[in-house]
């Protein structure tokens, strides 16, 4: 399955979450999408309240369905800690969302774009893989002709506060994963642990 590249605003009234963040999605229409308008609807089973949990992560970070799957995999393979901790700490060290973390891009799809078109640097070194997995200390940054592209200069100014599982230095415009994050600075309107019952139930 590839990953979704059309509207997200449509995406983000199906599933009922601001996937941009903004929540400007759901500002002037805060129900699912259609020619029906926001009519009721039947009341969801468990397996599609575990579906609609399992769609709302992946769609938030970008990913599609065999990346994500791998990722909870992986999660799976760690012995310390809970299972769905350590898949939302798996997601939030991947490179494209710490540069959206850092105020680097507005969205996580523009930040992926400057990944995958090697504006990005890890410690020094271009990485162009937005699944890379950033280790807590590393330093995130941008080429140098890369800083002055508008994108980034209006990503930056327009940020108004950071997460603080990051560090950021707006004079070189770099920053790092300064710490993992605890499980109350996740996204409140994710219940990962219906992700992890969704997974259980297919493997």
């Amino acid at each position: 399955m590839s990953r979704y590249t059309g509207p997200s605003w449509k995406v983000s009234r199906r599933l009922g979450i601001s996937l941009s963040g903004t929540g400007k999605e759901l500002a002037r229409r805060p129900y699912a999408p259609g020619q029906h308008g926001p009519t009721s609807r039947n009341k969801m089973s468990e397996y599609g309240l575990q579906l609609a949990e399992k769609q709302k992560l992946r769609h938030m970070y970008g990913m599609n369905e065999r990346q994500f799957r791998n990722l909870f995999v992986k999660a799976s393979k760690i012995k310390e800690g809970t299972l769905g901790y350590n898949f939302m700490v798996l997601l939030e060290r991947r490179l494209d969302n710490v540069v959206y973390r850092l105020g680097l891009a507005s969205t996580r799809r523009g930040a992926r774009q400057l990944v995958n078109h090697g504006h990005v640097l890890v410690d020094g070194k271009r990485v162009d893989i937005p699944s890379f997995s950033v280790e807590v200390g590393q330093v995130i940054s941008l080429r140098e002709k890369s800083q002055n592209l508008t994108v980034v200069k209006e990503a930056v100014e327009g940020t108004l506060g950071r997460v603080s599982f990051v560090s950021f230095d707006a004079d070189k415009i770099e920053g790092s994963l300064s710490r993992l994050p605890e499980r109350d600075e996740f996204n409140q309107e994710i219940n990962e642990a219906l992700v992890v019952e969704f997974y259980n139930k297919q493997m």
